[in-house]
């Protein structure tokens, strides 16, 4: 397939562009969460909005409310999101969370399905138990209980972990804490007993939360998919995570872009614009290029996401691995360029480094997902 939109995706580009740049900005919205220490991590009338659009139903199927579109116009999202630093849980609640309840229950597709599509309802994912992501690896326990479950243990840096409505969470049935099988995901609701949260401000201001479960007990209808062989619906989650999360990153990047680039064209150094300077001129144009590969590494997995090939795993990895390394350059030259001030919380630049801190991170930085292609790849 040809690595650019169609004319509806276009079209919904456009939409999309306009609506978050107005509505998302980083004045209207980043800053202002951030200087008034809100503990939410995004605003609730901003999802509303989201939803007011149709945008929070994107992934859904036509017959659970949604738009029934897939990932291409999904990352159209995400990357607006991104070029703009919006606080949404757009990534966590609509991509990642609307992923998993495909195989959800209809009791829990019910609970929860109608609030997303509402703008009232977000979703987290409880994955990672350290500092470093490692899905191959879950010791959080879930022992029967009655006609249930009983969950023991923890996880670490949960976005909007300490907000959302409910957890998807990974947890181990059966097996070592590094076996493949043995993997059960649940749709815990946020109030259950025996939860607890540590919530804590990322570096680009997000909010995430450690998140401890005491004996927590949930009924057998919390169970997406099947007991003891939720690694494939894991998968498939965490694909949709991860190139969802590349396409922001992409936007990260191209937003750090335009900034340095508009600021090039308007400072002028020894009565000259230092945009006509040729070293710097070269590094914007290596950085351009570098962009635009990311762009069509992203757009390619997407495509070959909604398009079910089999292989669309070792290129979900390429584009985050990319997206990553792209946007890093992106937001390093974008400091470095703007000299001193680049350092300074006035101008924007600097937000854009510490979104990219945390975003690359996050389903796995550049180093992990090389070393999963190569997996992937049989070596």
């Amino acid at each position: 397939m040809p690595l650019y939109h169609t004319e509806d995706q276009t079209m919904l580009a456009d939409t999309v562009t306009g609506f978050i740049a107005d509505e998302g900005a980083i004045k209207t919205q980043l800053r202002r969460l951030r200087d008034s220490n809100d503990t939410a991590g995004y605003d609730p009338k901003l999802w509303k909005q989201f939803a007011e659009m149709g945008l929070t139903g994107v992934l859904l199927s036509e017959a659970d409310g949604g738009l029934g579109l897939g990932h291409v116009e999904a990352g159209i999202v995400l990357r607006e999101i991104g070029r703009n630093l919006t606080p949404s849980p757009f990534l966590s609640t609509a991509v990642i969370g609307a992923t998993a309840l495909g195989a959800a229950s209809d009791d829990v597709k019910g609970r929860y399905l109608p609030g997303i599509i509402a703008g009232e309802t977000v979703l987290a994912l409880a994955l990672d138990e350290g500092p470093k992501h490692r899905p191959e690896r879950v010791k959080l326990k879930a022992e029967r209980a009655g006609n249930g479950f009983r969950l023991t243990g923890a996880k670490d840096f949960v976005l909007y972990g300490a907000t959302a409505d409910a957890l998807i969470v990974a947890a181990r049935t059966s097996g070592a804490d590094s076996d493949a099988d043995g993997i059960t995901l649940f749709a815990v609701p946020h109030d259950a007993a025996g939860i607890g949260h540590n919530a804590v401000r990322l570096v680009d201001s997000s909010m995430a939360s450690h998140v401890t479960f005491d004996g927590v007990q949930v009924d057998g209808s919390t169970v997406i998919g099947d007991v003891d062989g939720g690694r494939a619906m894991l998968d498939k989650v965490l694909n949709a995570g991860r190139i969802g999360a590349a396409a922001e990153l992409n936007g990260v990047g191209g937003g750090a872009f335009a900034i340095t680039t508009g600021y090039l064209k308007t400072r002028k150094q020894f009565g000259r614009l230092i945009g006509e300077f040729q070293a710097l001129q070269h590094r914007a144009a290596h950085l351009y290029s570098e962009l635009e590969i990311a762009d069509a590494a992203v757009i390619k997995a997407q495509q070959l996401l909604d398009g079910g090939c089999e292989h669309a795993a070792v290129m979900v990895s390429v584009a985050k691995a990319k997206a990553s390394l792209a946007t890093n350059l992106a937001v390093r030259e974008g400091v470095q360029m703007h000299g001193g001030v680049g350092m300074t919380d006035e101008f924007d630049i600097g937000l854009f480094m510490k979104r990219d801190r945390a975003l690359a991170e996050f389903l796995g930085d550049a180093s992990y997902h090389a070393d999963r292609v190569a997996t992937l790849s049989g070596y």
